[in-house]
């Protein structure tokens, strides 16, 4: 396996080599490009996303600023929106559904570094001559129609399944199942949203 593919599949990988360090300065440049623009300059947002996002459907919204490790290693569906402040570390896969809501300082954290500190310390590689330490990650799947609320960190490995509302301040270290309201930190589910939460049975919500 070569370093990248080490990383892509959750192995012990040297992220000092095989050009990751220039893709991820080539993202990090892009992000900041595209943060540096204004809201009413779409088609040159619109130019950098797909640079930055070659994996990034139709209508997708980004308030910026965002900051993404990669990019290229991070799918996002239909009509998404993510808030201020979005953060995806993509060592791994991401994947994020279609009309999924994002709200602002969230971040998809995929990398993991070991518990120990002599294993997690920086070390000389042998074969390169270069000082590197050893990462690993695992991937993170948001299903379609998610609503992630404000300041939730979603942890590596962990899919939420579709139409899950995950509130504000959660820590997500475990999977969430379909249809279900969770947080808290660590993260549990609550209760599964039903039809007695469709807005049709709330009348006292909408004025005359």
């Amino acid at each position: 396996m070569t370093e990248r593919e080490k990383m892509l599949n959750g192995k012990i990988y040297d992220p000092f080599t095989e050009g990751l360090p220039e893709e991820r300065a080539r993202a990090h440049q892009l992000c900041k490009m595209y943060n540096d623009t204004f809201e009413t300059e779409t088609e040159k947002r619109q130019e950098i996303l797909e640079e930055l996002l070659p994996n990034c459907a139709e209508g997708v919204y980004l308030q910026g600023p965002i900051y993404f490790d990669f990019g290229t290693n991070t799918v996002i569906g239909k009509d998404s929106y993510a808030n201020f402040n979005l953060t995806v570390l993509d060592i791994c896969k991401v994947t994020i559904g279609a009309c999924v809501f994002i709200g602002p300082n969230v971040s998809l954290l995929t990398p993991k570094h070991p518990l120990c500190y002599q294993d997690r310390n920086p070390y000389l590689n042998k074969k390169t001559g270069k000082v590197t330490d050893m990462e690993y990650g695992a991937p993170i799947v948001i299903g379609d129609n998610c609503w992630i609320g404000g300041d939730v960190t979603i942890c590596p490995g962990v899919t939420i399944g579709e139409g899950c509302v995950i509130g504000a301040g959660s820590v997500v270290t475990r999977d969430i199942p379909a249809h279900s309201l969770a947080f808290g930190n660590p993260c549990r589910v609550v209760r599964a949203i039903t039809e007695a939460d469709r807005l049709a049975a709330h009348p006292e919500l909408f004025g005359e």
